[in-house]
């Protein structure tokens, strides 16, 4: 039984728990009051989803557990059966791969009799166009039937412990179901332990990404001078053939951070700009057709993939800069095809509606109260916009700013196709740079091991890149208390 059945089966249970745990509080209900006796305590709706929860959070608790032992019996199984004489890490993985790909043969072919040799396998797997490797052994063959017996009697296993506890917390959720059952409290408790939970595993899931990323640095860093790193002006990692011990090469931060930087603000120069005006537009000037119309079309550009603003830059804009430029100059151009105001310019036309958006909801927010009472004093449309709602929506445009800028540092395609791969110094925007993310990129692509500093360095700059973004998060929870403060 599959475990789509088992959970349409545990969910089914529960509705009919929750449909006949209902009714029994309403009869409860009519019958107190009849009786005049003691009123009770919850509404029946809060006794059906009791109900509904026993019957389904500790069956499906259960079956996840039973699951993943019988998961982790089936893997230790297979590890244990495979030959002996396979003793690289490597291999013993390849070998127990293979063994997978048998057990989801068998299973898919639902043979009556087990093929006797591995190659009677392969021929009758690729008669239903199922492709097995040329690698397998004939061993392999008994271990995976084996296995996959073993995972089908846990499945089996999970699967009725878990119906037969759903239908054993049904019958207990509804025979409890008392007048003074405190069954709101019970639900209601579920529910935040369950809100709690949520929270838990969004701070630990940021916490495993930095613990995750931090051990690798440290082990960056025990071969690669953490101050030559930071303070590095040359980027020019080189892979040295396995097993060699060449030079290693320079992993200088500072072009890498002056790239991510100067694309970053050129975006914000097209994108800040161009999105609070037409925030302020909608929110100030336009009609309530116009703000209808004109708002969907602009965020519209928010759903565009960033590979085709990447196309786009490399195909269209970029050779008409440079060839706009090489005709004002009369000659060579100075506008490369790939350069940094090529990704700024294309990366800032895609955070236009980031900033519009986000600035536009909170200038709407302001109080109306605020509008009035300036119009009343005598001040302009463009007075009452630029010394009372703008000044009183600055912490939300702030943060919004902050948020597109965050967007524009990490973002990747646009670069590796705008604005290049050249790891330099320069103050030309005209010239190609590239950024932390695409050498992030750069030196994960391939089939490469991480036991060399050209391939840990990645969670260095991995690591750096978040500590910018939170930096600019604390920075942007700065201003918006302090202006907070002011204008309340």
């Amino acid at each position: 039984m599959t475990a789509g059945w088992v959970i349409a089966i545990v969910l089914a249970i529960g509705a009919v728990a929750w449909f006949f745990a209902v009714n029994r509080a309403h009869l409860q209900l009519k019958s107190v009051r009849g009786a005049g006796g003691q009123p009770m305590h919850s509404l029946p709706g809060y006794h059906g989803w009791l109900a509904f929860l026993s019957a389904t959070l500790p069956a499906l608790f259960v079956y996840v557990a039973l699951s993943w032992g019988g998961l982790t019996l089936t893997e230790n199984h297979i590890a244990s059966g495979i030959a002996p004489t396979i003793t690289q890490p490597a291999e013993r993985g390849l070998a127990v791969g293979i063994v997978h790909q048998v057990m989801a043969a068998l299973d898919s072919l639902a043979l009556d009799v087990p093929p006797a040799t591995y190659a009677d396998l392969k021929l009758a797997a690729a008669a239903k166009n199922l492709l097995l490797p040329d690698t397998g052994t004939d061993d392999m063959l008994p271990l995976a039937l084996e296995a996959s017996k073993t995972a089908a009697t846990t499945r089996l296993l999970a699967a009725i412990a878990a119906i037969a506890l759903s239908a054993l917390g049904a019958v207990v959720a509804i025979a409890r179901i008392r007048p003074r059952l405190r069954a709101r409290n019970q639900v209601e408790a579920v529910i935040f332990t369950a809100l709690i939970g949520a929270s838990v595993v969004a701070v630990l899931t940021t916490v495993g990404i930095v613990l995750s990323m931090l051990g690798e640095t440290l082990r960056f860093f025990s071969s690669v001078d953490p101050f030559s790193f930071f303070f590095g002006t040359v980027w020019d990692p080189r892979f040295a053939a396995a097993g060699s011990s060449g030079d290693q090469g320079q992993f200088g931060l500072i072009p890498l951070l002056a790239g991510t930087l100067y694309i970053a603000f050129v975006a914000l120069l097209v994108a800040v700009p161009v999105g609070l005006m037409a925030a302020i537009y909608m929110g100030e000037y336009a009609s309530a057709r116009t703000r209808q119309t004109v708002k969907p079309l602009l965020e519209l550009l928010a759903g565009i993939p960033t590979i085709v603003y990447g196309i786009f830059a490399m195909v269209t804009l970029g050779p008409f800069l440079r060839d706009l430029s090489a005709a004002l100059a009369g000659g060579e151009p100075f506008i490369q095809a790939q350069s940094v105001f090529t990704a700024g310019l294309v990366m800032g036309i895609m955070l236009i509606p980031v900033v519009s958006s986000l600035s536009d909801d909170v200038i709407t927010a302001v109080p109306r109260a605020m509008r009035d009472g300036s119009l009343a004093l005598g001040a302009t449309r463009s007075e009452t916009v630029s010394r009372v709602i703008l000044p009183a929506a600055l912490p939300g445009i702030v943060g919004a700013i902050l948020l597109t800028a965050s967007r524009a540092i990490g973002e990747t395609m646009i670069v590796v196709l705008a604005a290049g791969v050249a790891a330099r110094l320069s103050l030309n925007p005209f010239e190609a740079m590239t950024t932390i993310t695409v050498k992030i990129v750069n030196q994960l692509t391939g089939d490469l091991e991480f036991n060399s500093p050209q391939t840990l360095v990645a969670f260095a700059l991995g690591l750096t890149l978040f500590a910018l973004t939170l930096g600019m998060n604390v920075y942007a929870l700065y201003v918006v208390r302090k202006y907070r403060e002011q204008y309340e």
